[in-house]
């Protein structure tokens, strides 16, 4: 009898080890967008050029949606939307610029996350191949995309001031 309480109890010990497991793997499944979380809200940079603004916001636990747009007085120069992320373990961020690639979107997985920066890389687009943000403060954010441009090396960096 003290062999059978025994086992059953090894059993339901094992099964339950295993269960909480799965439980902490089914937890931290959205882990990688809430690193993410330093882009949320509305960033602005202008300079003589113009001005670039980029707003962010929380979808739900897998999706934040963005969009960054450049006004040249009162063109608009560059306008995008993005879309970021995360199906199981990846996080990608995907951009959509109207009047390229068909309108439809150019996807950057993250390659390297810190608690203050992401890193988002896709060597076969044309341009840019990285799109890395930097938090330096709690309302200030550095974009920078590079990569290859015509044949040569070429990045944009652009600080971004929190607005909202």
């Amino acid at each position: 009898m003290y062999k059978k309480i025994t086992l059953l109890l090894l059993i339901t010990l094992v099964f339950s080890c295993k269960k909480s497991e799965e439980i902490g793997t089914n937890d931290n499944e959205k882990d990688k967008i809430k690193t993410a979380r330093l882009m949320l809200g509305n960033w602005e940079n202008k300079s003589e050029d113009g001005t670039l603004s980029e707003s962010w916001k929380k979808v739900n636990d897998s999706t934040y949606t963005g969009t960054s747009y450049f006004l040249k007085g009162k063109d608009t120069i560059h306008n995008e939307t993005i879309e970021l992320t995360q199906l199981g373990e990846n996080l990608s961020y995907n951009a959509t610029v109207m009047g390229q690639n068909d309108d439809k979107a150019v996807a950057f997985p993250l390659t390297k996350t810190t608690d203050k920066s992401l890193v988002f890389e896709n060597p076969t687009h044309n341009y840019p191949q990285k799109i890395t943000y930097t938090l330096v403060s709690k309302d200030s954010l550095v974009t920078e995309i590079s990569g290859t441009q015509q044949g040569k090396p070429s990045s944009e960096k652009f600080i971004l001031i929190r607005t909202k």
